[in-house]
């Protein structure tokens, strides 16, 4: 399933081959979110033709909307969605964090550095009751009509065999990083509690159903379960989290969790020198240029983050020099593209005017523009380091990217 091509001399980077019966994925490489079966703005052509090799939905909202038996119904995700690529799903961990600690606190998975109210995590609260946690599973209520739902481990691995993606993650729970760190030990011992139950589950889903036909159509059972190691910023909990589930039989690794935005290569690091060398590792919700760098140089393979998309949709773009914002007065007369030599149909067709243009006249295009620039952006700069790794350059690479980023 795995093949590692190559190893960085001084750092646990490398780059390797991830293989499924959808095609094979060249890693480090970066996913794009399709939370709801769709990339918003763009179309299953204009992903491919940003580079996008492998797309994540979520199983949490696609078994709200529309439901996992409709997706089944028409052949799995991909077909659902009208991609014929590798897909993934998430398992609803992290809507269980943001629709109960996180919930109106404007709290993510990357701590910044800004005073917070005090919360009571744990505990039933106005903030909270969106989402209870026990240790069986977690209770919550729809945000679109209010109904309520039961989601459990077992519960999660069924939708995510429905939905038929290639690769699945287990059921966690992803604790703010304000949490104090007893509530993270016992969110990541719940955690390592549910990664056995997930795998259980996961074995029973498989049993007699490799490859099933419905109605003419051909629904792929070859799932891969990654295990998901948490623990917050803390060391020892999250060596004790990777020990823990790379002890269990799982085909890659989810590291998941909230982190310090200075320190996220350091906890990457923690985790990837226990987990096994053999197995993929995908760092869960991280997708910024500088942090993309700490995770590679510190040997995580693959990466999922709505960053990209979401800034691209308020208008802020990258490029070398760092992110723009393109309503900026200034570039009401800028006829140059977004990006100096970027391939991206946005900047091969359209200079940063137009775009401005469309940003401020509110069309829908100014969307489908930007994120096709912003993915594309991302994607070649992890398919650059990639190729960095194989020539032995990664380090000289990071330091030229970063040199001009850093200095915008």
């Amino acid at each position: 399933m795995f093949r590692v091509e190559k190893r960085m001399r001084n750092a646990l980077g490398r780059a390797g081959t991830l293989l499924n019966v959808h095609g094979s994925v060249e890693t480090p490489a970066f996913a794009a979110v399709g939370t709801k079966a769709t990339v918003k703005a763009l179309t299953p052509k204009q992903l491919k033709e940003s580079g996008v090799g492998v797309v994540l939905g979520n199983a949490y909202h696609l078994y709200l909307e529309p439901g996992e038996r409709v997706v089944e119904a028409a052949g799995g995700l991909g077909k659902f969605m009208g991609w014929d690529g590798p897909t993934m799903t998430d398992s609803g961990g992290f809507q269980v964090f943001s629709l109960g600690a996180a919930f109106g606190n404007k709290v993510s998975k990357v701590k910044q550095n800004e005073a917070k109210p005090p919360q009571n995590f744990g505990e039933a609260s106005p903030r909270s009751t969106l989402a209870r946690i026990d240790d069986d599973g977690v209770t919550f209520r729809s945000p679109k009509d209010g109904s309520e739902h039961r989601l459990t481990p077992e519960r999660s691995i069924e939708i995510q065999h429905s939905l038929g993606a290639d690769i699945i993650f287990a059921f966690d729970e992803c604790a703010s990083p304000d949490a104090p760190k007893e509530y993270q030990r016992a969110a990541c011992e719940r955690t390592h509690r549910w990664a056995t139950r997930c795998l259980e589950k996961h074995r029973e889903c498989k049993k007699g159903s490799t490859l099933e036909r419905k109605k003419g159509r051909t629904l792929v059972r070859e799932q891969a379960l990654f295990g998901i190691v948490q623990g917050g910023r803390h060391e020892d909990l999250r060596k004790e989290s990777a020990r823990t589930i790379s002890g269990l039989d799982f085909d890659g690794f989810g590291i998941g969790g909230s982190f310090e935005k200075e320190d996220i290569g350091t906890a990457v690091k923690w985790v990837n020198e226990i987990l096994p060398e053999e197995k993929p590792r995908h760092l869960l919700g991280i997708g910024e240029p500088l942090d993309l760098f700490e995770a590679v140089e510190n040997g995580c393979d693959l990466f999922d983050c709505v960053a990209p998309t979401r800034n691209a949709r308020n208008g802020t773009l990258y490029t070398r020099f760092g992110k723009v914002n393109i309503e900026n007065a200034r570039y009401k007369n800028d006829f140059s593209p977004i990006e100096p030599d970027c391939g991206c149909y946005a900047c091969t067709h359209f200079t940063r005017a137009y775009l401005a243009h469309l940003f401020r006249s509110g069309e829908i295009l100014a969307n489908t523009l930007a994120t096709i620039h912003n993915l594309y952006f991302i994607v070649h700069l992890v398919r650059k380091m990639r190729a960095a790794i194989l020539e032995g350059t990664f380090e000289k690479y990071k330091m030229d990217f970063l040199s001009s980023y850093n200095h915008h």
